[in-house]
């Protein structure tokens, strides 16, 4: 299983001389499995950059969203199989109490917001809202879970035989605490993301700037560093930066944090471009599920 990082940054997109080193496009995350699986994790402005890259024969992607804030929904019209015939594109995300997925994904993706309907784009959508229980797609198992983050929004855990990789991109868990992390068992995220081989976690903000944000669905660096301890996750990546942090500011996020934690865990910065090669002890049972 191989996971990309193609874009990390959180809010709103911030290229400039600042952010070079980790990107200023908005979250987009590829995960490629053994078989050619290929699973597209949020639609930000990173996904213009992975259409890009997509074989010409590509005939499917699915492409799974944590939520429907605009940060993660930017690059959908600039994606290139939308504009390629016979390309099948489902879309997965959360359920709503108030509108279906596609309705909700074509209130943005339609005039006036946006000049184009995405129905002009493409005929061959599909829209999937994701049940509580796993999915097989290809050699792929995902699991989804609501978690702590303003309007209906969910994680995922990506399994492919005994390798797993957690997406928590936009996440509060520490919401309402006095001291975090509390228990287990009350823990935001804490069942999806229990000894994930690598999670991919929202650290947006300094400890200084979280009491001025609380509630605004994201966790400060060190809150995010404490949720990678009590997951046991091993190998751990700060993601969805602040659009005002640059990277010299990361850098040093990233060093405190690192030094005031002592996390048993490997960190690696997410940075724009990231690949993370995940092996599956046994490549034997990373295959898809016989039909």
């Amino acid at each position: 299983m191989k996971v990309t990082l193609w874009g990390t940054r959180g809010s709103i997109a911030s290229p400039g001389p600042d952010t070079v080193r980790y990107g200023g496009n908005t979250s987009c995350v590829s995960v490629e499995g053994r078989e050619g699986s290929m699973l597209v994790l949020d639609a930000g402005t990173g996904i213009r950059l992975l259409g890009q890259q997509l074989p010409d024969n590509m005939t499917t992607v699915h492409l799974l969203l944590t939520h429907l804030h605009m940060d993660h929904l930017q690059g959908l019209p600039f994606f290139a199989p939308l504009r390629r015939p016979g390309v099948r594109i489902h879309i997965w995300g959360p359920p709503s109490t108030t509108r279906n997925l596609r309705l909700r994904v074509l209130r943005y993706l339609s005039p006036p917001l946006f000049p184009v309907s995405l129905r002009e784009l493409s005929n061959n959508l599909q829209f999937h809202e994701l049940p509580a229980g796993p999915v097989d797609i290809g050699e792929f198992k995902v699991k989804a879970q609501l978690v702590i983050h303003p309007n209906p929004t969910i994680g995922y855990r990506i399994e492919c035989g005994n390798t797993s990789a957690v997406y928590l991109p936009d996440h509060e868990p520490a919401l309402g605490t006095h001291t975090f992390p509390v228990s287990k068992e009350w823990t935001s995220g804490y069942r999806l993301a229990e000894g994930a081989d690598v999670l991919i976690h929202d650290a947006q903000y300094t400890e200084e700037e979280y009491p001025f944000r609380a509630g605004f669905g994201h966790s400060s660096i060190r809150q995010a560093f404490k949720f990678g301890k009590l997951v046991e996750a091993k190998q751990f990546i700060p993601f969805h930066h602040d659009p005002a942090h640059g990277d010299v500011l990361i850098d040093e996020m990233i060093r405190q944090a690192v030094e005031e934690e002592d996390p048993a865990f490997e960190v690696t910065p997410g940075q724009e471009g990231l690949v993370v090669d995940l092996n599956p002890q046994d490549a034997e049972d990373c295959k898809k599920p016989e039909s």
